[in-house]
């Protein structure tokens, strides 16, 4: 017998799975209960992006986002941690398939930058999503390790902003 009470939520939460695939890649899957083409805008328009990505817990703050979707355009995000100066991460679209396909570089890195795609794949209004991280090498890759703590509660955030497109 079920214990809950009528007024509960049923819904479960999508899980995010973070899985080393090799010495240089880390691949993240999530679903979301959206369809692809809302899933896509939310990862490559400036203002819905900056909505979600940071994780509330990491008490960081996204003071500067610019985002220009297009295979050769660039993107940047600008977060105050407390320094003088705002810390940067930043590169360039190399694929950008609309609701389906992103890859960029991560270029703050220099030569160690990891390579990042994004795919999408939509069944019944429901979409998979896949983050595929392509480290330079394995100590790149060992490095930013700590980065994916918080892929779960950044993709929860995704969730709540979907929800409201």
């Amino acid at each position: 017998m079920d214990a809950r009470s009528e007024s509960e939520p049923t819904a479960m939460k999508n899980p995010t799975v973070a899985e080393r695939r090799s010495e240089r890649e880390m691949v993240i899957t999530r679903t979301f209960n959206a369809p692809a083409r809302l899933v896509f805008q939310a990862w490559t328009t400036a203002e819905l992006f900056a909505r979600w990505w940071v994780p509330k817990s990491a008490g960081l703050k996204l003071v500067s986002c610019t985002m220009d979707a297009r295979v050769g355009g660039g993107y940047r995000l600008e977060f105050d941690v407390g320094a003088p100066e705002p810390v940067a991460f930043f590169g360039r679209y190399l694929e950008v398939t609309p609701h389906s396909r992103l890859v960029w570089t991560n270029n703050e890195g220099g030569e160690g930058g990891a390579v990042t795609s994004v795919t999408l794949e939509e069944k019944g209004g429901v979409t998979l999503l896949v983050l595929h991280d392509l480290h330079a090498s394995k100590d790149a890759l060992d490095a930013s390790l700590g980065s994916y703590d918080g892929m779960g509660e950044t993709f929860e955030q995704l969730d709540e902003l979907l929800v409201t497109q």
